[in-house]
C-alpha cells in the first residue's frame, strides 16, 4: 500500500503570538514551530497501515525552507521519503489553492491512501482535504476514527455528533481526513533521527506547478479578543428582574 501523508508545520502551542502591521498574519521571528497535531495522528496512522500491511509512507508539507523541519520528523518517526511543496507565501493561500498544489503534487505518483489531518491548529478551515479528494477524482470520508483494510476496500468509523459513529465503506484509492485521538503518537527514536539523516527529501517549487488565480477567500484581520469586565444591577421586582435578566442572558450574552 501506498499511503501519502499532508502534514503541516504551524505556530506552536505556546508561541507568545504577535501579530504583524498589517493584521492579516502573525510575525514569525522568534517563535517556535511543530506538527499540526490532526496532521501528526494521521501520520501514525499511516506508519500502522505500513507496517501491518507492508508499503510505503510518503510525507508531504508545503511551506518555507523551515517547513523540512516537520519532514524530517515524518521520517525519523517512520514515513519512506518525503516531498517539499516549497513556498514563503503559503499561508496566503485559500484551502481550494493549498489543495490544487498538492493535488499537482500527488497526483504523478498514483497513490492507494491520501490522508490529512481534520483540520489545522492555525486557520483551522477543515476544507484542503475534501477539496483535495474532489479535485483528484477520489473517494473521500471525514472524521476518521478507525481505519480497516479488507483487500481493495476500506471499513471505516466515523464519528459523528454527540457521542454517535458511523461505519461506512469506501473503494481504494481514497482521501481520509483523519480526527485527533485516533491512536496514540509515537514518538522518533534514536535509530529513526539517524535512518532519517539518509532519506530522500524532494523539493518542489510551488511556483512550477502552475496554480495560479486569485485566491477565493482571504484574512482581512486578525486580532487578540479584548476582555473586559461589567456589572450591571438590574432594579425592579424580583419578577421583574427575572424577566429582564432572562431577556439579557438571551440577547446580550446569548448563552440561552
Amino acid at each position: 500500500m501506498k499511503v501519502a501523508v499532508c502534514i503541516k508545520q504551524v505556530p506552536a502551542k505556546d508561541a507568545p503570538l504577535q501579530i504583524t502591521d498589517s493584521g492579516a498574519w502573525i510575525r514569525e521571528t522568534d517563535i517556535g514551530f511543530e506538527m499540526n497535531e490532526p496532521d501528526s495522528f494521521a501520520l501514525e496512522e499511516a506508519l500502522r497501515l505500513k507496517e501491518k500491511h507492508g508499503g510505503e509512507v510518503v510525507a508531504l508539507s508545503m511551506g518555507p525552507q523551515r517547513t523540512k523541519q516537520v519532514i524530517k520528523e515524518a521520517l525519523a518517526k517512520g514515513a519512506d521519503r518525503g516531498i517539499h511543496l516549497e513556498d514563503d507565501k503559503f499561508f496566503l493561500l485559500d484551502p481550494l489553492s493549498s489543495a490544487k498544489s498538492i493535488a499537482a503534487a500527488l497526483k504523478k505518483d498514483n497513490f492507494d491512501l491520501i490522508l490529512t489531518g481534520l483540520q489545522s491548529d492555525d486557520q483551522g478551515f477543515g476544507q484542503t482535504g475534501v477539496l483535495l479528494a474532489e479535485l483528484l477524482g477520489l473517494a473521500h470520508a471525514t472524521i476518521i476514527m478507525q481505519i480497516e483494510l479488507q483487500g481493495q476496500r476500506l471499513k471505516l468509523k466515523r464519528e459523528l455528533e454527540s457521542g454517535w459513529f458511523q461505519w461506512v465503506e469506501l473503494p481504494l484509492p481514497a482521501v481520509l481526513t483523519i480526527q485527533s485521538g485516533i491512536n496514540k503518537v509515537r514518538y522518533a527514536s534514536l535509530k529513526g533521527i539517524m535512518a532519517a539523516k539518509k532519506k530522500e527529501i524532494a523539493v518542489i517549487m510551488r511556483e512550477s506547478l502552475g496554480i495560479a488565480g486569485e485566491p477565493t477567500q482571504r484574512v482581512e484581520r486578525i486580532y487578540v479578543p479584548q476582555k473586559a469586565k461589567r456589572t450591571e444591577f438590574i432594579d425592579g421586582s424580583p419578577k421583574e428582574a427575572a424577566a429582564k435578566l432572562l431577556e439579557k442572558l438571551r440577547h446580550e450574552a446569548r448563552v440561552l
